[in-house]
């Protein structure tokens, strides 16, 4: 179908006012415009019964982790991860979802500040979100969580790392994961496929947005085969916890969304995909604009409650 009349509006006006692509940007640039653009497109912040801010240790240093409450005590909790590529993005990127998730799921959601490349390549980013959901499991208690309930997920970059997040757990049997939440995630980074050639538009994330990611977070050509990178490269996706996985018809990372979505399927993985048509990437932040986004959100939660028996 063709773009959704309110997302062909929103990029009709970038190139009205002659936006320039992020790729093209500084970094500090890059970084303040994705923030400004997803503040104001997201509506305003839901309030929630409590936010708290907290430090955790992490494998480089310190890790900063803002934690969304709703009223209640031993709550499930989600462990979100923010998009932006791993090279912009921060815990505020994350605010507007994390609130409404957190009310709409009746959940605790914990959104850790992780390292962001090229100043922290991979895989200085998996490794602090690892660190930060061991910490929340071990410090459930404190936090008024259920350490048996905990869900991982995020979009863009945010979906990748919860997709390797759920790999690192596997392997390590320590932590059993309730879910995954994987909204358009990067799960291939040697992806060449019919969404990333086709989506070029350059007032839209494209492919090129997609290589100048991953020339910052990746610095050695054969981590894109890594499975922390790719988690669709993984040997096998048996045994990992259920997903929801939703992906944009116009963006470069569908295709690949979608064959992992198969692929968990393919290893009795219980998965729900859904594509949503007439959106592009970065869609589900937009809740204050599209209602695509409120529809997708109120997706995630309602699939949030089904990982958590809610």
């Amino acid at each position: 179908m063709p773009l959704d009349p309110q997302l062909q509006a929103i990029r009709d006006q970038k190139e009205r006012d002659g936006v320039a692509p992020l790729y093209t940007m500084s970094l500090a640039e890059a970084r303040a415009a994705d923030l400004a653009s997803i503040r104001a497109s997201g509506g305003a912040p839901e309030p929630v019964h409590a936010v708290s801010e907290h430090v955790v240790p992490g494998p480089a240093g310190s890790i900063p982790l803002r934690v969304y409450r709703p009223a209640g005590d031993r709550l499930p909790v989600l462990m979100y991860f923010y998009g932006g590529g791993w090279v912009l993005g921060a815990i505020d990127t994350a605010d507007g979802v994390a609130r409404h998730l957190a009310n709409a799921a009746g959940c605790i959601v914990a959104v850790p500040g992780y390292r962001l490349a090229p100043e922290h390549p991979f895989p200085a980013a998996i490794e602090d979100c690892w660190a930060a959901t061991e910490w929340v499991h071990d410090n459930a208690a404190a936090l008024g969580a259920d350490p048996a309930r905990i869900a991982v997920g995020g979009d863009s970059a945010g979906g990748n790392l919860a997709a390797a997040l759920t790999l690192m757990a596997q392997e390590s049997g320590d932590l059993v994961l309730a879910g995954q939440l994987l909204i358009y995630p990067n799960t291939d980074q040697a992806a060449e496929d019919d969404s990333m050639r086709e989506n070029d538009d350059r007032y839209m994330f494209n492919h090129h947005s997609v290589a100048w990611y991953r020339s910052h977070y990746l610095t050695d050509p054969d981590d894109a085969f890594n499975p922390l990178a790719s988690p669709l490269r993984a040997e096998t996706l048996r045994g990992l916890p259920p997903a929801l996985v939703i992906t944009a018809e116009y963006d470069p990372l569908r295709d690949q969304g979608e064959r992992y979505a198969r692929r968990l399927a393919e290893s009795g993985v219980p998965v729900a995909v859904t594509r949503y048509e007439g959106m592009a990437h970065g869609f589900f932040t937009m809740a204050g604009t599209l209602d695509a986004a409120r529809l997708a959100q109120a997706q995630a939660a309602k699939q949030l409650r089904s990982f958590f028996g809610t």
